[in-house]
């Protein structure tokens, strides 16, 4: 139990600095600063540096995209590029645990290149080029913006980061009652299904299910497939605050579908070519 409290507070603490600089950013554009061009907005540009930012390590920018994509600041492409690219654990596991520079570069690229792809397809699909900022946030959360940026900046992150707090915990205490033993079993090796059944875990709001998937890699039990599957999906604690601050559930259920499809098909092709980093 000791282990799952501190755990779910060094998650906490990691999150609570993207979460105050994207509450920082919306209330900078809700006060009238910088709308007449809004470059976090713009499709050419969006899905490219959604890509490269998700890729640092730790789910912070995913968390920070969820926010201002909520505001429509960004669009859903870019968020969804986030989302692809996001890292979160695995860089410095594959790191220390050995993994070679050749294996480390090829996941990033992948990760990369699918993002920027379907990031741009998405918004292709489904930007609305006169969809305009929505900072319903602040209204809904009574955060005395009047006073200030820096105040209603640092209520939002508080009320969000207990929000965090609570779910990550319980989410945290599953998974350790789960164990990782019960998850590797369910994740066969070899088996045409296991990049669906990867992908799914990958789902999982939590940095904890980077950690397992790249684990389970590292010791062999999963396929590159598999791996690849599970990183595209893990979003970290993106789509646990998606969920919360996007009140459009019908397009948080279509990201997150988006997201599982897009991995799992990947991870599939991946095996099915016999890809081995």
């Amino acid at each position: 139990m000791g282990s799952v409290v501190v755990d779910t507070l060094i998650d906490l603490i990691k999150i609570i600095p993207f979460l105050f600089l994207a509450f920082l950013i919306m209330e900078y554009l809700e006060h009238g600063i910088n709308k007449k061009r809004n470059v976090l907005k713009n499709k050419k540009v969006g899905p490219l540096v959604g890509s490269i930012l998700g890729v640092i390590p730790q789910c912070g920018f995913s968390v920070a995209a969820t926010n201002l994509f909520a505001s429509r600041v960004i669009t859903i492409g870019t968020l969804l590029a986030v989302y692809l690219s996001t890292s979160d654990e695995m860089l410095p596991l594959l790191i220390t645990g050995g993994a070679n520079v050749k294996t480390i570069v090829f996941v990033l690229l992948i990760k990369i290149i699918v993002a920027i792809i379907f990031g741009y397809l998405i918004d292709f699909l489904f930007f609305k080029e006169k969809e305009k900022n929505n900072f319903s946030i602040c209204l809904d959360e009574d955060c005395h913006c009047e006073e200030g940026i820096l105040k209603s900046s640092l209520i939002h992150t508080l009320k969000i980061g207990f929000f965090i707090l609570i779910t990550t915990f319980a989410l945290n205490l599953l998974i350790h009652y789960l164990g990782e033993d019960k998850i590797a079993s369910i994740l066969q090796k070899n088996n045409f299904f296991g990049p669906f059944l990867a992908s799914l875990v990958g789902l999982i709001p939590n940095c904890a299910a980077s950690v397992v998937i790249t684990e389970l890699y590292l010791k062999g039990v999963i396929t590159t497939g598999m791996l690849i599957g599970g990183l595209l999906t893990g979003a970290g604690l993106g789509l646990l605050v998606l969920f919360k601050v996007n009140k459009n559930k019908k397009e948080n259920i279509l990201i997150l579908l988006s997201l599982y499809i897009i991995g799992s098909l990947v991870g599939v092709l991946i095996d099915l070519f016999h890809i081995v980093f």
